[in-house]
Order: C-alpha cells, then sequence, then structure tokens
C-alpha cells in the first residue's frame, strides 16, 4: 500500500473519531466519494492499526442508529419552510 493512502487512512479515521463525523460528512472534508472512505475504514485503516478501526466503527455504528432520527428531522425541516 502506499505511503499516502496510509496516511489519508489514518486521518479519515482520526477526523471520524474526533468529530462524531459520518462518512457523508467526511466525503466532502476530504474531497474523496463516500466509497473511499467506508474502504479506507474498513480496510485499509483494520491493517494499519487494528484498535483506531475499532474506534471508529463504534463512532459509525452509532451514527448508522441515529441516521433514521437525522432524516427525519431533516425531512421535518423541509415542510415546515415549504408552509412559510
Amino acid at each position: 500500500m502506499k505511503t499516502y493512502i496510509e496516511e489519508r487512512a489514518v486521518a479519515i479515521a482520526n477526523y471520524i473519531i474526533d468529530h462524531n463525523a459520518t462518512v457523508r460528512q467526511t466525503a466532502k472534508k476530504f474531497g474523496i466519494s463516500k466509497s473511499t472512505v467506508h474502504k479506507d475504514i474498513t480496510d485499509r485503516a483494520e491493517k494499519i492499526d487494528p484498535e483506531l478501526a475499532m474506534s471508529v466503527r463504534k463512532v459509525l455504528e452509532v451514527n448508522k442508529a441515529e441516521r433514521h432520527i437525522r432524516g427525519g428531522m431533516a425531512t421535518r425541516e423541509k415542510y415546515l419552510k415549504k408552509k412559510m
């Protein structure tokens, strides 16, 4: 694996942990696709630093559990703006 890819994977993992960021937010911040973020977290970070990968996975599991709530809130706000 190339050095810059390893560095990016670690930077992405640290960003997600520090900011409780979603995959989508992280992809936007780093200017890469969600697929690349996911690949960096699941495969590459696991090989580089398993403890870091486990910490990231915990954050993402919480985000996944809460995403239906965030989606509902976004839809509610959308329709509240339309009423006005």
